[in-house]
């Protein structure tokens, strides 16, 4: 009886962390391989977006002291052709300030790059774009980390999960381009997106090789 009611002890408290745990746990699963196919796999059209000009445009208004500011509620998007683009949002985690992924998204990091080498999703590239919540920094700086961020993931997405670097185009656009311009503040603008940006153009067909030249017979002595 004392072995049985220690059992059943026992199970209770495992029970009671397991319902602690549950909801922490959800809010930090990974998403899967199927998601976030599912959410790229929608391409209809390329948008017309001239990568590195959108770049340095970023950068110029980053820097640009406005008197008439509107402010990042009402600040315009900086690229509103990309909001047309298949997206998904990603929670990746970073050090304060760095673009060093932190070790909670490793696994999301690895889905994405499990996606991109799926099936349906290997005719196209891929934007990596990089945002930063409005915060104390400056738009400047935000916008140098946000295409850090980007490139530290097409880096890991390269070179670890071996993904063609011609489909990867990473792209920082600090707070210029808010995913939530009504709460400018929030940790939802820090996330990363993917988005389905291009077909890969097709490869045009090598020339067959020149068959080789039939040797002549030996003229007999």
């Amino acid at each position: 009886m004392r072995a049985k009611g220690l059992t059943t002890a026992a199970l209770g408290i495992a029970l009671g962390f397991a319902l602690l745990a549950g909801p922490a746990r959800a809010q930090t699963a990974a998403p899967t391989r199927d998601d976030i196919v599912a959410k790229l796999n929608r391409f209809e059209q390329a948008a017309e977006v001239d990568l590195p000009a959108l770049k340095q445009q970023v950068m110029e208004r980053a820097k640009t002291r406005i008197k008439n500011d509107p402010g990042p509620v009402n600040r315009p998007l900086i690229a509103p052709d990309l909001a047309r683009l298949p997206a998904f949002n990603a929670q990746i985690q970073f050090d304060a300030d760095t673009p060093i992924i932190q070790p909670a998204s490793y696994q999301t990091v690895g889905r994405i790059a499990d996606a991109l080498v799926h099936s349906s999703l290997l005719p196209y590239t891929f934007l990596i774009v990089g945002h930063v919540e409005s915060n104390s920094k400056t738009r400047e700086a935000n916008a140098i980390l946000s295409q850090r961020r980007a490139d530290a993931i097409r880096d890991v997405l390269v070179n670890t999960f071996k993904i063609s670097t011609k489909r990867l185009h990473p792209i920082g656009l600090g707070e210029e381009q808010l995913l939530d311009r009504a709460r400018p503040t929030s940790a939802v603008n820090g996330q990363l997106q993917i988005l389905t940006y291009a077909k890969l153009p097709e490869e045009a067909p090598h020339p067959a090789a020149p068959a080789p030249a039939a040797k002549k017979p030996a003229k007999k002595r």
